[in-house]
């Protein structure tokens, strides 16, 4: 029965090394159904928390989002053509320096997105 207990610490106290951090420069190449882009987005991440900087065709915004596991999401608002919406990201980290996923623009477009680490 103490093996068991040995390893359930184990496996506890190595998860948060599991965590991925995000934090820094990425690029971005999206892909709608109405256009494609290359925005740049700058993370910081503290624990789930995800906060940062979009800039591409919409111009600059603040995003907020959160990390959980191998799981990203985060959003922006925008405004273009005298239209307001959100830019909604949703993806997996695959490795330090790659993430991929889905992207909508409510009302707008959907598509898909890959982010490479600078």
């Amino acid at each position: 029965m103490w093996k068991y207990s040995i390893l359930l610490t184990l496996f506890v106290f190595c998860l948060p090394a599991l965590a991925h951090d995000i934090s820094g420069k990425w690029d971005f190449a999206v892909e709608t159904d109405a256009g494609g882009g290359s925005p740049k987005f700058e993370f910081k991440q503290e624990g789930e928390k995800l906060t940062g900087t979009y800039s591409g065709m919409f111009g600059e915004a603040k995003v907020v989002g959160t990390v959980k596991g191998d799981r990203v999401e985060f959003s922006f608002a925008f405004s273009a053509q005298g239209e307001s919406g959100k830019a909604i990201y949703k993806g997996t980290i695959e490795s330090a320096t790659r993430m991929k996923g889905e992207v909508e623009f409510p009302g707008f477009a959907k598509g898909t997105w890959i982010g490479t680490k600078q």
